[in-house]
């Protein structure tokens, strides 16, 4: 099976609302990441793991303060897949969420091969239209990785329709417009809009950007496959919790 049809069939045959879990790789200690990564890969459906960039612009305080944090610790694309290539192998998707520019330096034909040889299953880039996305994922078709794509509620219908039928393995139904962790409360009309995009997706809808508690996990999932949670999860590792435990208490 392919490791985007992989990462489909895990989000869609997850018990309730799938849970996906970012984590910023390295933060807040480089020497801890794989045991982090073990402790979210129990109890999420999928992880992404955050590739530290110097100018995060989709990403509020908290994942800017991680990424800026792991990059002075010497934590880089590079050193991310050399740690994966050494992990235990885990049944639990896995993707690298990045800029562009980590990506472009890296070389696409090499950073295919490379996240397949170490399990990854697909890339989630902020920001690459999709009018300029096809050079990436010609190389991730030669292993069968996803490109996930982002809709928000700003986006115009035929585009939302186009992003949905073009993103491999879920569709990033992003829940407002500006960045992440930026407000505490869901905006309105959410449900209508994530009714809409998954009126239209053949992928699972997975939603992201100001899930903080149980309850927003519970009225996303009325609505969609999956729920993203990412800073709400580095500000608990920054507080010394358990990973684990915290997602365990996402759940409805």
């Amino acid at each position: 099976m392919q490791p985007r049809e992989a990462l489909r069939r895990a989000l869609e045959q997850a018990e309730g609302p799938a849970l996906v879990a970012f984590l910023t790789a390295g933060y807040p200690e480089p020497e801890g990441f794989l045991e982090v990564l073990s402790e979210v890969e129990e109890e999420a459906d999928a992880v992404e793991i955050g590739v530290p960039f110097t100018d995060p612009m989709a990403d509020g305080v908290t994942i800017q303060r991680s990424s800026q944090g792991a990059i002075e610790k010497g934590v880089s694309l590079r050193w991310i897949l050399d740690q994966l290539a050494t992990k235990t192998q885990s049944s639990t998707p896995i993707l690298l969420m990045s800029y562009l520019n980590p990506l472009l330096a890296f070389g696409y034909e090499t950073l295919a091969t490379r996240a397949w040889e170490v399990g990854v299953s697909g890339f989630i880039v902020p920001d690459l239209p999709y009018e300029e996305s096809a050079p990436l994922k010609s190389c991730l078709d030669v292993h069968g990785l996803a490109l996930v794509q982002l809709v928000t509620p700003a986006t115009p219908p035929e585009r939302l329709s186009k992003l949905c039928r073009a993103s491999e393995g879920f569709v990033y139904a992003v829940t407002r417009t500006g960045i992440t962790g930026g407000e505490t409360q869901l905006p309105a009309g959410i449900t209508h809009y994530l009714g809409a995009v998954k009126e239209i997706s053949p992928v699972p809808v997975c939603a992201g950007f100001g899930v903080r508690s149980r309850d927003d996990v519970e009225l996303i999932g009325q609505h969609a496959d999956g729920v993203i949670v990412g800073s709400a999860l580095v500000e608990a590792l920054e507080r010394g919790e358990s990973p684990a435990g915290f997602l365990r208490a996402l759940r409805p």
